[in-house]
């Protein structure tokens, strides 16, 4: 039985990035995030993957570096779109939903890590990009690294508010 299972297809999960080392390798969360959306894919729920991350320290962007990792994965090159200006989730959402509207996309899955995931979630919502949730865990829990991110993301919450808000007035 998959891990997935078949309730709903979506035309594409966004993939969104997350760090590159300095040699250009993955981090462990890029790589994560990734084998967590080839297997949305594999299990018949997502089409299209749409990676989405500029170069956030390393010239190459995380979106690059996340298609190769797909790629070497097993997905088919034409499967996979690529966002690779954003620096930030809030640019993730904007750029990435101008893709996804101009290939005809509606019905979209958000991949990232489960700590992110809130977070994420109420990104794109607020910035009228409906995604439904798919949150990669790392295997056996991910120990102190994974608390520290959690709390990370509980603090950065209020500054995100407003960061959201202010993005929806420019519009």
């Amino acid at each position: 039985m998959s891990a997935f299972p078949v309730e709903r297809a979506f035309d594409a999960a966004i993939v969104l990035g997350a760090k590159v080392g300095a040699d250009g390798s993955p981090s462990q969360a890029l790589e994560r995030r990734v084998s967590h959306a080839v297997a949305l894919v594999r299990a018949g729920r997502v089409a299209h993957l749409l990676m989405s991350g500029g170069a956030v320290g390393h010239p190459l962007p995380e979106a690059q570096v996340m298609r190769e990792l797909a790629v070497t994965r097993g997905m088919a090159p034409e499967r996979i779109s690529v966002e690779d200006r954003s620096r930030n989730t809030i640019e993730n959402a904007r750029l990435s939903a101008a893709i996804a509207a101009a290939r005809g996309w509606r019905h979209l899955a958000l991949v990232t890590d489960a700590y992110h995931l809130p977070r994420a979630l109420y990104i794109f919502h607020r910035l009228g990009v409906p995604v439904a949730g798919f949150g990669a865990r790392p295997p056996g829990g991910g120990g102190r690294g994974w608390w520290t991110a959690s709390l990370r993301e509980a603090v950065a919450l209020p500054w995100t508010v407003l960061r959201v808000e202010a993005a929806r007035l420019e519009r």
